[in-house]
């Protein structure tokens, strides 16, 4: 008999402490970015009318923006005509629309978000689809989302980004808005080293997503996995035990926030609802998806199938009703998908159906929440089983309906979900065998047993709820968590040991911001008696050679470092000279030193009070450092202009516009050059390389030693870079500078 026929008033859920303190945030605003708003529109008689969307994060977030005011960010679903608008005058919160062309529909949310992102973070490569122009259009509709929330964000308030079709919004949103505080959540699972090293952006999505202040996972292994992706790609210092990430200057908190349900709505939503008007006498096996390849849905049939084939007992006494709710039908991959479950249903059904019973009962429909409550209360047996999933919410809302006689929750070991629900039957959905044989040691297992796993998964989800949830999360990202701990000797060593063992050493080291603090001025920009110290203690040093790398002219970085005994490569690399060194200048070099003066005054008559030229032989600098910031982007646009129409490359550095000869030479030629001389043709084979660099010119360095040596890029680290590791500050390369003058020989 049906378990909805077996309604003893059980209080199983009696006694178990209510779901979690109901206490809110402290109360000042804020942003949430996701990628629609917390509305359905649609256009009526009366003009745009708008519903109030369904789904968890609406029902936790809308009544924080409700109660302490802020904006929540999103598409909202359709183009607006002129004059409509989704916020009026009276609501506790506004909104804030970002319009999306059909085209970019098609490359950020079809394309980029659910063609590449979405199938490679559930470790389904095979899908994955990677076009360059989804993702430039993701970039720049990532980019509109930072700018709309930086036009509608409060400094003292929080910003919280959500999910994969927004990893790169945090970054933009930090350039916009440096003080800002980010926190950013992933809805889906986040995929391991080997898998998210196939995506051609994968550095690019690493550093967006390490903009935010505090990064959520579900589990502590999608956790784990981002740790292993940032150390591994980028460079970067990770504290696991802590879950902090140094990121450049910048200390980035990760933390573990596993979701929950609203328990007791799904509760009471369980006792109102209706009993089903057409008793049945079978047990019913209950599957609730949305239509996607990552649920599982045809391996569930045929683990259905073959529970029928191993165990006919069951032929005739249990059916299962699968529910598959639309989704993107436009998408080939998904319409597919249907045609393959319609003929599976179809076999399966064909294959054991009677003149009374037929085994699955397949719903491709949305169900109203009344009769979905009746479903999930009256179910016997739950079958969870996605071949991956950030969490599963459904296992969750089972389980907070099961207020009558209990049910069993058979649950994928895939599905996040899993690491909390251990009370439910695990099984792998790859395998039919064993889901089987779960589903009738579920379809069999006797009252007490599975009262006692339906009480504690029912006290786990009531105090763990959305709320739980919602305010862990907030709590975490308006704390000030500590930095990491500065890098010390056994850093050094991890990162350098093994790699300079029984090998010379080239070490190549920028001035400006790398030995030294950016100054308003490069004459203030003196070496500290401590980092003077350490370079003259690796000089000194027999199976070390130093050479200074800088853009400043090669007689300013000579007479400014004073030290002797070392390579120095000036102008970006157009002049060389250094112990045992035949003298170096680039042949072109004096020729362009013509062009110079016009150069120079051109853009001596656009400086501002705080912009100025530093003229070098055959190259000079604009800066713009102390100039007023709103001036800034407009004067290195002007600079770019001027030093083009001269005939010059045009390179931007900090603050700064060089204005380079385009003879095709940089400090990484400049860097070959030194190691070939020095070391000869063969270098490689017996020299080992170290660079440690600041700016943009450092990169031409960073990409010709890529596989050749190990670089590090000192500052913030929200500019992209090819360096193998990051070094905060001045101080950190002092510090790897003292490990590398005392290392053994």
């Amino acid at each position: 008999m049906a378990r909805r026929d077996r309604r003893a008033s059980l209080a199983y859920h009696a006694g178990f402490v209510g779901s979690s303190s109901k206490r809110r945030g402290k109360s000042r605003p804020l942003l949430v970015i996701s990628n629609r708003l917390p509305v359905t529109l649609q256009r009526g008689s009366s003009g745009l009318e708008r519903r109030r969307s369904t789904g968890g994060l609406v029902s936790a977030l809308e009544p924080v923006l409700a109660k302490q005011g802020g904006t929540w960010v999103g598409w909202p679903g359709m183009k607006l005509r002129e004059g409509e608008t989704l916020s009026k005058p009276d609501d506790p919160y506004q909104m804030r629309t970002v319009e999306l062309t059909d085209n970019e529909v098609n490359r950020y949310y079809h394309g980029f978000s659910n063609r590449t992102l979405w199938p490679l973070f559930h470790c389904m490569a095979e899908r994955a689809r990677f076009d360059r122009r989804d993702w430039e259009t993701y970039e720049e509709v990532n980019a509109r989302f930072a700018q709309a929330a930086a036009e509608a964000s409060q400094t003292n308030g929080l910003t919280w980004v959500h999910d994969y079709h927004l990893t790169r919004t945090p970054l933009h949103l930090r350039r916009l808005r440096p003080e800002t505080r980010i926190g950013y959540f992933l809805h889906i699972p986040f995929p391991p080293y080997d898998l998210f090293r196939l995506l051609p952006w994968d550095r690019d999505i690493l550093r967006g997503l390490l903009a935010a202040d505090l990064i959520g996972f579900h589990v502590h292994t999608y956790a784990r996995n981002f740790l292993d992706c940032v150390e591994l790609l980028l460079g970067a210092r990770v504290d696991r035990a802590s879950g902090l990430v140094e990121h450049g200057d910048r200390t980035v908190q990760v933390g573990v926030f596993p979701l929950g349900i609203d328990f007791a709505l799904y509760d009471s939503q369980a006792r109102r609802a209706p009993p089903e008007p057409h008793m049945r006498s079978e047990k019913i096996v209950l599957g609730v998806d949305r239509l996607d390849y990552t649920k599982g849905i045809p391996e569930r049939i045929r683990a259905f199938e073959r529970l029928l084939e191993l165990h006919p007992e069951h032929r005739e006494k249990v059916i299962l009703l699968q529910i598959a709710v639309p989704s993107r039908f436009q998408v080939a991959e998904y319409q597919e998908l249907k045609r393959e479950i319609d003929e599976i249903v179809g076999r399966v059904n064909g294959r054991f159906a009677t003149a009374t019973w037929s085994p699955i009962q397949y719903l491709y429909r949305s169900v109203s929440p009344e009769r979905l409550a009746a479903f999930y209360r009256d179910a016997d047996v739950a079958l969870v089983t996605p071949l991956r999933d950030g969490m599963n919410l459904v296992a969750k809302e089972y389980v907070a309906s099961q207020v009558d006689d209990p049910g069993v929750l058979v649950l994928s070991r895939m599905a996040g979900a899993a690491f909390t629900m251990r009370e439910a039957l695990l099984v792998n959905p790859l395998n039919l065998d064993g889901t089987a044989e779960a589903l009738h040691t579920a379809l069999t297992m006797e009252e007490p047993a599975r009262r006692d796993r339906m009480v504690a998964l029912r006290a786990r989800e009531r105090r763990y709820d959305i709320d739980a949830w919602l305010q862990g999360f907030l709590e975490a990202a308006r704390d000030k968590h500590a930095k990491l701990e500065p890098a010390t000797d056994s850093d050094f060593q991890a990162w350098l040991g093994r790699f300079l063992a029984g090998h010379h050493l080239a070490l190549f080291l920028d001035y400006d911001g790398t030995l030294t603090p950016l100054r308003r001025h490069p004459n203030e920009a003196n070496l500290s008696s401590g980092m003077r110290k350490a370079i003259t203690a690796c000089a000194r040093r027999s199976d070390t050679g130093v050479a200074i790398v800088s853009g400043r002219a090669l007689t300013d970085v000579t007479k400014i470092t004073g030290l002797k005994d070392l390579i120095y490569v000036g102008n970006h690399g157009l002049e060389i000279e250094g112990p045992e060194l035949e003298p170096f200048q680039h042949p072109d070099l004096e020729h362009y030193q013509y062009r110079l003066p016009d150069l120079t005054h051109a853009l001596e008559s656009m400086c501002v009070p705080g912009a100025w030229v530093e003229g070098k032989r055959g190259s000079l600098t604009f800066h713009y450092r102390e100039a007023d910031r709103t001036q800034h982007e407009s004067l290195a646009r002007e600079a770019r202009a001027h030093i083009q129409d001269a005939g010059f490359q045009a390179r931007d550095a900090h603050c700064a516009v060089e204005a380079r000869p385009p003879v095709g030479w940089d400090k990484g030629h400049a860097v070959l050059h030194v190691l070939r001389t020095a070391y000869g043709p063969s270098w490689s084979e017996t020299v080992r390389t170290i660079y440690v660099g600041d700016d943009e010119t450092d990169e031409d360095a960073f990409r010709v030693l890529s596989g050749l040596g190990i670089t590090f890029r000192v500052g913030s680290a929200d500019a992209p870079t090819r360096a193998s590791h990051q070094l905060p500050n001045v101080a950190r390369v002092q510090a790897l500078l003292e490990w590398i003058a005392k290392r053994e020989e």
